[in-house]
């Protein structure tokens, strides 16, 4: 509400009114046009879902059907109908069936129908309480109101990504809780916040410091991808900080050698190398005894930058003119990292004559009866 002012305005009263109005009914615009690019997405998707379910002329498209779709509808001058975004509305649907709930007026002019929107509400009903949630329990499932109400449709595109349903719910729960920005939910993930607070004894204080810290809306090596580090073993801390798994990592170098594969053979860690007047740092170096190569790893506890790409290339090449010996293969570098865009990954590489490699991580996951009574108690902060 618009505080009222008095009758006879100064002229910065003017102003302050003014601009009070102009920020409230701007942001209130922008929420509506969110809400709206949200319920269009989902709405294609169920049509394409229902299209494959029970189009008459279905077989006509087989395999193509997504492809000539998209052309078609960028065609007619629709926008984000690529291949892709088609792909990611259909799940967009399949995952989140109670967008349904929030969005009966604007659904029944669409679907022009008001029986098949009331078929439509008892089948996303049922998605919800069965095998679509998995092992997601209803009472741990966001009511399509808040959804819709909260996120961005950028923000589902962020945690349709994550394939676990619980892990899911605990993102979408802390981004509402804690009104995170996209940026910020994708920080979140990639520095694995939800394994960290399985690992916290204290998962109240973890996700205080958090939200102290989050961003608001405003030759051919056997390469694995991605690398399963359960050896690690960490135990349950006070708050599990970012750079405890790094250290962890690097503490367990047995049972990460047997993890890389055969011939790898350690040299050293944290590796001191002087370029130029900068001291550098390596976090580990092996020799392959097979292919005859140094292999350099690094480590980021982070989702994929071209930076880091960047800063491997620099090491690999140092390596190359000042370490490699006769009869010794071109030294290969290993990027690994929590999260990484294909694309992005594919075009950072390209041009380099360095053999270079970038991989995920992946560790044991918490225990799920632990994180589901967490969520739950977050989920009633958000609602209480």
């Amino acid at each position: 509400m618009i505080p009222q002012k008095k009758n006879n305005l100064t002229f910065a009263e003017l102003v302050s009114s003014i601009r009070q109005a102009h920020d409230l009914f701007s942001a209130q615009a922008s929420k509506a046009v969110n809400i709206s690019l949200t319920l269009r997405n989902w709405t294609i998707g169920y049509y394409i879902e229902r299209y494959e379910r029970l189009g008459v002329d279905r077989a006509k498209y087989g395999e193509r059907l997504m492809d000539d779709l998209s052309e078609t509808l960028m065609k007619l001058g629709l926008s984000r109908c690529d291949r892709r975004e088609l792909y990611r509305y259909r799940q967009f649907y399949l995952t989140y069936p109670q967008i349904v709930e929030a969005a009966a007026p604007q659904l029944t002019a669409v679907l022009q129908n008001k029986k098949q929107w009331q078929l439509l509400t008892i089948k996303a009903k049922q998605k919800i309480a069965g095998s679509i949630v998995e092992s997601v329990t209803p009472q741990l499932t966001n009511s399509g109101q808040t959804l819709l109400s909260r996120l961005s449709f950028t923000h589902f595109a962020e945690l349709l990504e994550i394939q676990d349903s619980l892990k899911r719910v605990f993102y979408e729960v802390e981004c509402i809780r804690g009104n995170w920005s996209v940026r910020e939910l994708q920080r979140q993930i990639a520095t694995l916040y939800y394994e960290r607070t399985g690992l916290s004894r204290n998962k109240k204080n973890l996700a205080s410091l958090v939200e102290q810290k989050s961003e608001k809306q405003e030759g051919r090596l056997p390469i694995r991808d991605p690398y399963i580090f359960e050896f690690l073993g960490l135990k349950s801390k006070e708050v599990m900080g970012e750079s405890e798994i790094e250290d962890a990592l690097l503490d367990k170098l047995q049972e990460f050698l047997l993890e890389l594969g055969y011939g790898f053979c350690f040299e050293a860690r944290q590796k001191r190398i002087l370029i130029g007047s900068k001291q550098c740092f390596v976090d580990m170096v092996f020799y392959h005894r097979i292919l005859k190569c140094h292999v350099l790893i690094e480590l980021k506890v982070d989702e994929f930058n071209h930076e880091h790409l960047g800063q491997l290339n620099t090491y690999v090449n140092w390596y190359k003119k000042n370490v490699m010996a006769e009869g010794d293969n071109p030294p290969v570098g290993i990027l690994l990292c929590t999260q990484k865009d294909h694309a992005l990954v594919e075009y950072a590489l390209a041009g380099m004559n360095n053999k270079l490699f970038v991989s995920k991580y992946q560790l044991e996951l918490p225990k799920k009866e632990e994180m589901q009574k967490f969520i739950e108690e977050q989920m009633r902060e958000v609602q209480g």
